[in-house]
């Protein structure tokens, strides 16, 4: 029990730490890349650099679905190619700088490389793959909510400090939901029982975490810490991975949202997408890991 305690306190306090440093650095960036300026970006079009810039742009935006995806409805609206938005979308939970830091602080950097290069290439190949489907035309009528002005009388570094605690204090439970979850399986859950489950012996683990990862809410900020008590106990780490990349990739309230922005059609190709992506990508973790 004293160990268990020690490994909560130990954890909690190290990514509450990691989590207010990296939001307070991720919303600098976002009044710096504005929704105004991801807008003069993306419309270059259908190129090569349009898929990478979309990407790219979507690691530095908000990591709420809540908040990206009224930014995706601006950008098709705006006439932002279809393309480039799609990798916008995918790349904004998977790729954002909270969720890489906290995977280097529990995985570990060769895990975290891996994911990183990972998560790019699938998000510009999704968009170049939706674009050439043409599913554009399974867009909704897109209405847009502008989101409330800053005060014009904060600075930058004050508006970095309140979006800091605005992003912190809604996954604060969560935050203490996944770190309790991860000592408990770390301290209590028996190392041969993870093993003879999802260990490496048990390659359909892989499929069978990315499906469950899709449907199952739980946010990234609970699920890393998690992963990480799974990791130790012998879970393979393609499955690991796989139910992470489901999880964050079509979360039920980003699925929910989506479905006012697409059709049947385009929302159905958008989850096979993810589930395509976490099942390769824990595959080749498999396989190479």
């Amino acid at each position: 029990m004293i160990d268990f305690l020690k490994n909560f306190f130990i954890l909690f306090i190290e990514l509450t730490a990691l989590f207010i440093v990296i939001s307070f650095i991720v919303s600098l960036l976002q009044q710096i890349v504005s929704e105004e300026k991801i807008k003069s970006i993306l419309q270059k079009g259908n190129k090569t650099s349009g898929y990478i810039s979309g990407t790219s742009l979507g690691a530095l935006t908000p990591f709420c679905s809540c908040s990206t995806i009224p930014i995706l409805a601006g950008l098709f609206s705006s006439g932002a190619p279809f393309g480039p938005s799609i990798s916008f979308l995918i790349s904004s939970p998977l790729l954002n700088p909270v969720i890489v830091i906290l995977l280097w602080k529990l995985l570990g950097v060769k895990l975290t490389v891996f994911y990183v290069v990972a998560m790019f290439l699938f998000a510009v190949l999704a968009g170049i793959v939706f674009h050439l489907l043409k599913l554009e035309k399974h867009l909704r009528n897109i209405k847009i909510r502008r989101s409330h002005s800053k005060a014009e009388n904060d600075t930058k570094w004050v508006v970095a400090l309140k979006d800091a605690w605005n992003f912190f204090y809604p996954v604060l439970p969560y935050l203490v939901i996944g770190v309790l979850i991860g000592a408990i399986i770390h301290d209590f859950i028996p190392a041969e029982f993870i093993t003879s489950v999802a260990g490496n012996e048990h390659p359909f683990a892989i499929p069978i975490a990315a499906i469950i990862g899709i449907p199952m809410y739980i946010r990234l900020e609970t699920m890393i810490p998690i992963s990480e008590a799974l990791v130790s106990k012998g879970m393979s780490m393609g499955a690991v991975i796989a139910l992470i990349i489901g999880g964050a990739g079509a979360s039920l309230p980003e699925v929910l949202l989506l479905n006012k922005l697409f059709k049947p059609c385009l929302l159905v190709s958008f989850l096979f997408a993810i589930l395509f992506g976490a099942i390769t990508t824990g595959y080749i973790l498999y396989f190479i890991y």
